[in-house]
């Protein structure tokens, strides 16, 4: 299983981004499984109290799961570390693994920014692959000046899937 994380601040475009990719590798075939960061604070909405999960949720359930239609859906009133949630989002042995945040976790990254201050923030990160945004600086690694331009940030990806795949 190939990983690559992809980080940044608040509206930088990762979401946007990963969802491009994602389907990019569906196109190809490949199985893609995403983990996201809630940074947002707080839990991330639940289900609402008018549905079977959401009963039970309200009830106190520490974990409730559905099952049906060829999917799950589970939630589990605990926040695992992030070794367990990468084997939790694993398990149906997926080609590509897409983070979105842990940018302070250990692998390969792709950073995007909004401004100079993102990557000032940012520039002590381990494993960058690829910066995306902010024309007046030199990451030391690839570095695509402009977010706006999909076919060379595509074109690195898929080479990197295949460097990747090469070892």
């Amino acid at each position: 299983m190939k990983i690559l994380h992809v980080v940044g601040y608040k509206n930088s475009g990762k979401t946007t981004l990963i969802s491009r990719w994602v389907r990019l590798l569906k196109k190809q075939g490949l199985s893609v499984a995403v983990l996201k960061h809630h940074g947002h604070g707080g839990k991330p909405e639940m289900p609402g109290a008018g549905t079977d999960t959401g009963q039970f949720w309200c009830s106190g359930a520490d974990a409730t799961l559905v099952a049906g239609g060829g999917s799950i859906q589970f939630i589990w009133n605990e926040e695992p570390d992030f070794t367990q949630l990468k084997t939790i989002v694993s398990q149906g042995k997926p080609d590509i693994l897409l983070i979105e945040g842990y940018k302070e976790e250990t692998g390969d990254k792709v950073i995007l920014l909004r401004n100079k201050e993102d990557w000032d923030a940012l520039r002590d990160l381990e494993g960058r692959q690829l910066v995306i945004g902010c024309a007046a600086i030199d990451p030391g690694c690839m570095h695509i000046d402009s977010r706006e331009s999909e076919r060379a940030i595509d074109e690195w990806f898929v080479k990197w899937i295949a460097k990747e795949a090469c070892g």
